[in-house]
């Protein structure tokens, strides 16, 4: 079996590409979704973030509102203006590396078990985790290759735009300020062995998932 990290920044790609990998044999599961589930009500990860967030992140159900805990763990996207003083409360600094330290370790085991799951019903499977945060967390010792999706800002922009319905300005302001919580792309680049650039038209993009799938296929079935 192979263990494959498939990261990127926030709205590269990374869900389009990972379909992709899935429609040509790869097994999947999304760092995310895990999250999701890790922080569900009588989860101890949803207790340690309420305990350390606040019961303002949580919605009437108790179930906890990903934006607003967005925003306690990123900080304010609102910029103060010149005449308030930016240390003042109406500045959230970013929280986000607390966040972090709730919710890595338990998603990260997670993972494992579900890749040692994958191994024992298909000694020749590749094994994807698509996660954001893979070198952040210093989980990249955990995979036998890592493949980065990238694309340009604008890009970027546009698509979170369109995905949670806002103004290009303001996801603008939402992508910056949840990239500065992310290493460089530009690190996770040299950090990759292999990249893939959804810039372009997504046939252009399925080409280039194509032919990473031969090699990590390839590499598969030769390593037990």
């Amino acid at each position: 079996m192979l263990k494959v990290g498939l990261t990127g920044g926030i709205a590269s790609g990374k869900s389009a590409v990972g379909e992709m990998f899935v429609a040509l044999g790869a097994h999947l599961v999304q760092a995310d979704r895990i999250a999701h589930e890790l922080m569900r009500p009588g989860q101890s990860v949803y207790n340690e973030v309420v305990r350390h967030f606040g019961g303002g992140i949580l919605n009437p159900d108790l179930s906890v509102n990903r934006s607003k805990l967005a925003e306690a763990a990123f900080g304010s996207s609102t910029s103060p203006s010149p005449a308030v003083d930016p240390s003042s409360a109406s500045h959230i600094p970013s929280r986000v590396e607390e966040l972090n330290r709730i919710v890595h370790p338990a998603v990260i085991r997670s993972q494992e078990e579900w890749m040692e799951e994958m191994g024992s019903q298909d000694p020749n499977a590749v094994a994807i985790v698509e996660a954001a945060l893979i070198l952040e967390a210093g989980a990249a010792k955990r995979f036998d290759r890592l493949v980065v999706v990238t694309c340009s800002d604008e890009q970027r922009i546009a698509r979170f735009a369109s995905r949670q319905k806002l103004s290009l300005e303001a996801a603008g302001k939402e992508v910056a300020r949840r990239m500065a919580a992310q290493l460089p792309e530009a690190y996770k680049i040299k950090a990759a062995d292999f990249v893939i650039d959804n810039s372009g038209s997504l046939d252009k993009t399925r080409e280039q998932v194509q032919q990473v799938w031969q090699q990590l296929s390839a590499e598969a079935t030769t390593k037990r």
